[in-house]
């Protein structure tokens, strides 16, 4: 009954998209003319400009476009939704990026943009502010909504970028690229999906928990679970610390719960933390003996790497929507700490509704991810996975099936959740370099010759781990 009722669900979800996508777009007619780029995007309907920023070689524009809250009822309301544009060139292909949360306002550049030598499209993830509809019907929150966002985009910019579009997004932009894939299959050429989590079964999370055995070194592992344990053990001064801290700043715990409850979600981050931003040579920088460290060097540690400002209400405010869509359709994962006796550990890895107001109502639907995970296994068509070997993200992650075609899944030897197609050994570069290249409309003289077309810029090519998911 549960099985069939899935697919029933499953069903009702493509339905949908297949009959709200015509309606979605309707209204969008062809941005024509050869005219200045700036009045090319702001002749599209529901398109503004917010700012123009210089940059050479390109013009970077922070945009505003009008959304229906709801796709499949575009007459029950609009919000902004901000995009960017890095425009390189008509004649060049585009990226479409997404990070899965806000938006950046300064010009970045992504490794797809820079492999194609391409123009670059960057969307505001819909509910992070501030791209909320006021007031925010949270229900209208879900990955079909925010699919449905990027082809409204697409739709209304392919005429004016009309060579061929690779999508990207790395974490959770890694995800809603994937999501995007699935919903709408006929808008990209390609998706290069960076460190994406795939939550199938939101209750089954013993792959983390291997994952956490073999990880690194046993060295950096010890070194890692001890000063974990420590701070547990000396949770009542280094929480008189945190009260004072917490005093200090102006942080409240009102949706956490209590201040204790902050400090053990903290501390409980700390070893997934180190693995998903730091590398095995940062281990030099953890105390190496946890019993003898003192109180400073405990707290210092853990606040370097899970961040004692987080599970404030300041901290969670502006992860409000990914928490939600986490306990909504995500999933989290849920993990144990068999080196902590019990004892020390009160409420263990929490929720996201406990990282939720608790006005905002959420009920879980265990569906969404099987959908996706089932689609990915059946249908990919021009997809890469990349992740990296020591990032936690990647315990659970997408997996290609028979029907796969000219897919790939790809683990950076090493690499943190910051994980690159640059990092992948050798062979795997090259291949990888190549089908980008070549999903794009472009190539390169063999597959052992495939570099980037563009130069790498320290300021537009920065390659830092992706942040934003917490676990």
């Amino acid at each position: 009954m549960r099985k069939a009722l899935r697919w029933l669900l499953a069903l009702a979800v493509f339905i949908g998209t297949l009959s709200t996508a015509g309606a979605a777009t309707a209204a969008q007619p062809e941005a024509t003319g050869t005219g200045d780029i700036k009045d090319r995007l702001l002749s599209i309907p529901g398109m503004s400009l917010i700012e123009e920023k210089p940059y050479t070689g390109y013009r970077f524009f922070i945009l505003n476009y009008t959304q229906p809250v709801d796709h499949r009822n575009p007459k029950a309301g609009t919000f902004q939704q901000r995009i960017t544009v890095l425009h390189k060139d008509v004649s060049r292909p585009t990226v479409f990026y997404t990070g899965g949360y806000n938006v950046s306002t300064t010009p970045s550049r992504r490794e797809p943009t820079q492999i194609v030598d391409g123009n670059q499209v960057s969307m505001e993830y819909r509910y992070f502010t501030p791209s909320r509809p006021a007031p925010a019907d949270w229900s209208k929150l879900d990955i079909w909504q925010a699919a449905s966002d990027q082809h409204r985009i697409f739709k209304a910019l392919k005429p004016l970028y009309d060579q061929k579009w690779i999508s990207t997004g790395g974490s959770k932009g890694g995800m809603t690229a994937t999501y995007y894939e699935r919903f709408y299959p006929r808008d990209m050429d390609g998706v290069v999906a960076y460190v994406a989590p795939n939550d199938v079964v939101n209750d089954e999370d013993s792959a983390y928990d291997r994952f956490f055995t073999s990880v690194g070194t046993k060295e950096c592992r010890d070194r890692l679970n001890a000063v974990q344990r420590e701070a547990l053990v000396r949770r009542e001064p280094l929480e008189k610390k945190y009260e004072a801290y917490a005093a200090e700043n102006g942080y409240t715990f009102k949706t956490i719960g209590s201040l204790d409850r902050a400090y053990e979600a903290v501390v409980l981050d700390y070893v997934w933390g180190f693995w998903q931003y730091s590398l095995l040579s940062d281990c030099e920088s953890v105390p190496a003996d946890a019993k003898t460290a003192s109180d400073d060097d405990i707290w210092t540690s853990v606040d370097t790497i899970s961040g004692f400002s987080f599970y404030t209400d300041q901290g969670l405010e502006p992860y409000t929507p990914y928490y939600y869509q986490a306990g909504t359709q995500l999933g989290a994962p849920t993990i144990h700490f068999p080196h902590i006796e019990k004892s020390h550990v009160r409420y263990g890895y929490q929720p996201p509704r406990n990282f939720v107001p608790r006005d905002i109502r959420m009920s879980f639907q265990p569906w969404a991810m099987r959908d996706v995970d089932t689609w990915v296994r059946q249908n990919a068509n021009h997809m890469m996975f990349v992740y990296g070997e020591n990032d936690p993200w990647g315990a659970e992650r997408f997996r290609l099936g028979a029907g796969a075609r000219d897919s790939y899944v790809f683990t950076a030897p090493g690499a943190n959740h910051g994980a690159r197609v640059a990092g992948l050994v050798d062979t795997e570069k090259n291949l990888a370099t190549a089908q980008i290249l070549k999903w794009a409309g472009l190539s390169a003289p063999t597959v052992a010759e495939a570099k980037p077309l563009a130069s790498f810029d320290a300021k537009l090519d920065r390659r830092m781990p992706e942040r934003g998911l917490r676990p």
